[in-house]
């Protein structure tokens, strides 16, 4: 047998995985049927992302020839439904404060899952003389996830900076520290609690920290699930497929060589 682990074949589609996938698709045209009555088009547009993004799971299956666990298809897809329809269309970003540190926490643990697959599957490859070891592999799914973690919240930068937007949020902060208003000049930081706030015409008794904090935060919550999948990671390379993070982690599929019979894997 090679030395990558594989498969024998694509998992068959379970019942569970097949009913969140139509319950899901079912209520995105439902919300898309609406916002086209409200003639909402950016709504429509996402909507329509979605259903896109929804596909993506099942073609680089197809395409890589990568068997992907029930668990973390399911999740992907609940990912996607949970920020672009709950989050941005039905404004639970707005609406519950802690929605959007559950979506960069479930990123991390994704993203590391991503990343732990790609090297592991790579250092077990038949082709590829390397040896890595569970610590470097668990380790690489934790910077690749940090990564990604990262470019996302350069994204929202730019966004908020170029068009306008606003998806770095704001934090209220009642007291800060500064060296900018130091009144002799030097590099020390100067206490400020803040009694009032003019914005707009409007008088406020906090300061509007313009996205400093909920990016850090962001990040805080993405290295939490980068740190949770990297160890399930390190357990599951030392139990070879065993261990909750098999449920996670995509393997190859075997691809029939020829001459082999059809249908037969190698």
């Amino acid at each position: 047998m090679a030395r990558e682990e594989v498969s024998k074949g694509k998992e068959p589609v379970s019942k569970g995985k097949l009913i969140v996938y139509v319950v899901l698709r079912v209520i995105v045209i439902g919300v898309m049927i609406a916002q086209i009555f409200n003639h909402n088009w950016h709504n429509v547009m996402t909507c329509a992302l979605t259903l896109i993004l929804f596909m993506l799971p099942a073609m680089l299956s197809r395409k890589l020839y990568i068997n992907l666990p029930t668990a973390l298809e399911v999740i992907i897809v609940l990912f996607i439904f949970a920020a672009e329809i709950l989050g941005e269309i039905r404004g639970f970003y707005v609406m519950f404060p802690r929605w959007d540190d559950m979506l960069h926490t479930t990123n991390g643990f994704l993203a590391a899952a991503i990343g732990f697959a790609l090297v592991d599957i790579l250092n077990r490859h038949e082709n590829v003389k390397m040896s890595l070891s569970p610590a470097f592999v668990a380790g690489a799914a934790f910077c690749f996830s940090m990564t990604i973690g990262v470019l996302w919240e350069f994204f929202e930068c730019a966004m908020d900076m170029f068009f306008g937007k606003d998806m770095q949020k704001d934090t209220w902060l009642t007291e800060f520290n500064s060296v900018a208003i130091n009144p002799d000049g030097l590099n020390v930081p100067v206490h400020v609690d803040v009694d009032s706030v003019t914005l707009n015409g409007m008088t406020w008794d906090k300061y509007l920290d313009v996205g400093l904090y909920d990016t850090m935060h962001d990040l805080f919550v993405n290295f939490i699930g980068a740190v949770v999948f990297s160890v399930l990671g390190l357990i599951y390379i030392k139990n070879r497929g065993k261990g909750l993070a098999a449920k996670f982690v995509p393997t190859l599929i075997r691809r029939e060589k020829k001459g082999e019979k059809k249908n037969e894997t190698v």
